[in-house]
């Protein structure tokens, strides 16, 4: 009998917009991140927000989670906002695969010392793709860079995304590398330049109705990143044993 196939706990944080929506175009699997997880693999885990001014505040939370989605608050406080940078810290140190999706790219950006475009429309008026007010389910193209993660689940070409926003990211933060821009130049993705980390940071929304089939190879990366780790660790743990 074959051993059972691991299935990595992934606490997604922040709130599933998408969750009651319809189902999405492709019929795939329901709408949603916890649903996303489940079809790539991965066990979803509700990771519930810490005491603000806990000294060491994720720890414990993050304590038998094997990855982490970030999908980042609406309009949070100050304090809540430096806490959700303090997780994408956090997962570093820990080399917990993490998966930032629109609020959560931001928050990944600036946790490690990027900056922000506030409102593209003001500050970058030849970015003739975001001039328009955005609605629930734009569509535009983007170019996905070769050589990198995001290559590897869509391909390096041209692909259309469900890219909704008036910020976006302005100064790559430190250690991490363009992933995706769109036609105009605006970055749409980012990701650890390191191989010990998988972290990347969507400006789209890959679990809503208006995804696309290839965006379960996001999630599918997520989850075998986990694997991944899961593997080193224990390989880690036969050598002290031996």
């Amino acid at each position: 009998m074959s051993a059972a196939v691991f299935s990595p706990r992934i606490g997604i944080y922040g709130s599933d917009e998408t969750a009651g929506a319809g189902p999405r175009g492709c019929s795939l699997w329901p709408v949603g991140y916890a649903a996303a997880v489940r079809e790539a693999g991965g066990t979803p885990v509700p990771l519930a927000r810490p005491p603000l001014r806990s000294p060491w505040p994720w720890d414990a939370a993050l304590e038998g989670l094997d990855g982490v989605i970030l999908l980042g608050a609406e309009r949070p406080t100050a304090e809540e906002a430096a806490q959700e940078e303090r997780l994408c810290r956090r997962c570093g140190e820990m080399g917990l695969p993490l998966l930032a999706v629109d609020r959560g790219l931001h928050v990944l950006n600036t946790a490690f010392g990027g900056s922000l475009h506030m409102d593209l429309s003001r500050e970058l008026p030849q970015a003739l793709q975001h001039l328009h007010l955005t609605e629930p389910g734009d569509r535009h193209a983007i170019n996905v860079l070769g050589g990198t993660r995001l290559a590897g689940f869509y391909g390096a070409d041209e692909i259309v995304v469900n890219s909704e926003h008036r910020r976006a990211v302005c100064r790559v933060a430190r250690g991490f590398r363009v992933g995706a821009q769109a036609l105009d130049g605006v970055i749409e993705a980012i990701e650890a330049e390191a191989d010990g980390w998988f972290a990347v940071g969507v400006q789209w929304l890959p679990a809503s109705a208006s995804a696309s089939g290839l965006d379960i190879q996001l999630f599918r990366g997520v989850v075998a990143a986990c694997r991944d780790r899961q593997e080193a660790g224990c390989h880690n743990a036969a050598l002290v044993a031996a």
